[in-house]
């Protein structure tokens, strides 16, 4: 343990890191969206089907875990750029973090026999670990990236593994997981999946998160106070990050209304919703490496730009299909532009980061990945306002199952195609107006 301990805190990168490290680093996609979206998708299931607790309960559980897990990004990201080790500013984070978050996120499937009361806690007290946990190592893994990749065409070709790995990990734990908690129970699924996810992080830790040696010392003094104000007074981050926040809200209305679309306006089965959010993650993977072939020729701006255009008019093609073929192509498009998001808004980010460092002297990786963390949270708000709004207004009754009013498909393919491409638009918009025009400062 001496020996790794001393290894650890020895190295630094001091160059462009090699082929091995970029996909090392790249690694730590897969699991940690692999735990974000098994949570996300059956963690209510769970507990409202397979448990019994009263969905009232679980909503409000739900409530305080999107607030604690907002309220952590800012401030452990303010701490992580203020902390200064012989191991680096980052690397002690993720070390000390990953055990405790694997831990969590089985713990979390494999709650005791308790009354519906102490269900509850057992979901309020390990969720909360797990919130904890996750946002220490995913926020400081991603504060990593820009400073392991300091120039665009680095950054465009080492984003790619890690959004490679980042969509497998989705498609295993929305597609997956089911099959694992079927044939071998939750608590069986909990521990294969937390097994894999713990191995590659480990992979991912010893063999891609490498530290550069950062001078700045001064930022040791920024106060969070501080922190934030430099981090909102920066020009360029208040456009990208409401762009991201209208992006991401986009992505979730159409997430969350492809089930609707399937069984209510396609009528097909609901098996088939796989088909449309298979074609969109499918077809994001080669588009990765297409759209790190445009930021490499053009800039950040330009290439987010047509990016947030093909991902707006291609949505808009949800209006016009009757048969689950109809959709799944337009969802081939849809793919298209999603992969350029996941690919170039990071991008994007490290820029800002790097002209604030020129400007102010301190490297605040942390900050900046903390606070749009913290605004990005909003668009699951944004979203459930939404499909609150639409299908109320529609007159959609869960009660009537698949005999829905007529209007109830109009609602829909507005929820699907119209809404997002004005969250989209507004997007277009602030990254139209984001001020750093060139490549490479």
């Amino acid at each position: 343990m001496t020996s790794l301990a001393t290894r650890l805190r020895d190295r630094r990168l001091d160059a462009a890191p090699t082929r091995a490290q970029s996909i090392a680093f790249g690694a730590s996609g897969f699991p940690t969206q692999l735990m974000a979206q098994t949570f996300s998708a059956f963690i209510v299931y769970f507990y409202v089907s397979h448990l019994a607790v009263p969905p009232g309960w679980v909503a409000a559980a739900m409530i305080a875990h999107g607030i604690l897990n907002a309220l952590l990004n800012p401030v452990v990201g303010a701490l992580s750029d203020r902390i200064r080790t012989p191991w680096g500013r980052r690397i002690p984070w993720i070390g000390f973090g990953i055990v405790p978050l694997v831990v969590a996120f089985v713990l979390i499937w494999t709650p005791p026999e308790l009354p519906t009361g102490g269900l509850i806690a057992w979901f309020l007290v390990v969720v909360a670990v797990y919130d904890i946990a996750f946002v220490v190592v995913v926020l400081n893994i991603s504060a990593l990236f820009p400073e392991i990749f300091r120039t665009t065409e680095e950054r465009a070709r080492g984003n790619v593994p890690r959004q490679i790995f980042a969509i497998l990990g989705m498609v295993l734990g929305t597609a997956g997981a089911p099959l694992l908690y079927e044939s071998i129970g939750w608590p069986g699924m909990a521990l294969v999946l937390g097994a894999v996810c713990l191995v590659l992080l480990v992979w991912s830790f010893l063999g891609g998160m490498i530290e550069r040696r950062v001078p700045e010392a001064a930022s040791e003094a920024m106060r969070f106070r501080d922190q934030l104000k430099y981090t909102f007074a920066n020009r360029a981050f208040v456009p990208y990050v409401l762009g991201s926040l209208f992006v991401q809200t986009s992505i979730a209305i159409i997430l969350a209304a492809v089930p609707f679309y399937v069984r209510y306006s396609l009528h097909a089965a609901e098996g088939e919703s796989s088909l449309l959010l298979g074609a969109i993650f499918v077809t994001a993977i080669p588009s990765i490496v297409l759209w790190s072939a445009v930021v490499r020729r053009t800039t950040p701006r330009t290439a987010v730009l047509w990016s947030v255009a093909v991902f707006g008019i291609a949505v808009l093609g949800y209006l016009v299909p009757s048969t689950v073929l109809g959709a799944v192509l337009v969802g081939v498009g849809v793919g298209v532009g999603v992969g350029g998001l996941l690919q170039l808004l990071e991008v994007m980010l490290a820029q800002i980061i790097d002209e604030d460092a020129v400007r102010t002297g301190h490297r605040r990786e942390g900050a900046y990945f903390g606070v749009n963390g913290f605004v990005v949270r909003g668009s699951v708000v944004l979203q459930a306002i939404v499909a609150a709004v639409v299908l109320t207004s529609s007159g959609f009754d869960a009660a009537l199952e698949d005999a829905q009013p007529v209007t109830v498909d109009g609602g829909i393919r507005l929820m699907l195609a119209v809404i997002p491409l004005l969250f989209t638009a507004l997007a277009w918009l602030c990254f139209w107006i984001y001020p750093i025009r060139s490549r490479d400062l």
